[in-house]
C-alpha cells in the first residue's frame, strides 16, 4: 500500500485486533478492484539492524503471498477491498514456519469479521 490517502483511512477509520506478534488494522470497502493492499511496519525501535527489519517484512511478505488467496476468494463473494495494515509488535525474530501459522490465523480472523458485518 502506497496512497496516503488509503493509509490515513486505515488507521483512523478501520478496525484492530491483536494475534501475537501482529497488531492488524483492516478496513473493508466496496469496490470494484476486489483485491487486499497490505501494509507492513516493524518498529525502528524494537529492531535497530535494517538488516533485521528487512527479515521480517520479507518473510511476512512471503507468508502473505502463499496464503493470499483464503481472502481474496472471500473478497471476491462479498465484492470488496481489503485494507490490510500488519504492525510487527513482537520483540524477537520469529521463525518463518511461526510468522506463517500466525498470519494464517489472521486472515481466517479477517474472513469471519467479513462474514459477520456480510449478514
Amino acid at each position: 500500500m502506497k496512497s496516503k490517502r488509503q493509509i490515513d483511512r486505515l488507521f483512523h477509520t478501520g478496525q484492530s485486533f491483536f494475534v501475537y506478534p501482529f497488531k492488524v488494522l483492516y478496513l473493508f470497502e466496496n469496490g470494484d478492484e476486489k483485491q487486499t493492499k497490505v501494509l507492513i511496519t516493524v518498529s525502528k525501535k524494537k529492531f535497530r539492524k535494517a538488516v533485521e527489519r528487512n527479515r521480517i517484512k520479507r518473510r511476512v511478505r512471503e507468508a502473505f503471498r502463499k496464503n493470499k488467496s483464503l481472502v481474496n476468494n472471500q473478497l471476491l463473494k462479498s465484492n470488496k477491498n481489503l485494507l490490510l495494515g500488519l504492525i510487527y509488535s513482537g520483540a524477537t525474530i520469529l521463525p518463518y514456519e511461526e510468522t506463517e501459522r500466525k498470519l494464517i490465523l489472521i486472515l481466517q480472523r479477517l474472513i469471519e469479521r467479513d462474514e459477520k458485518s456480510s449478514g
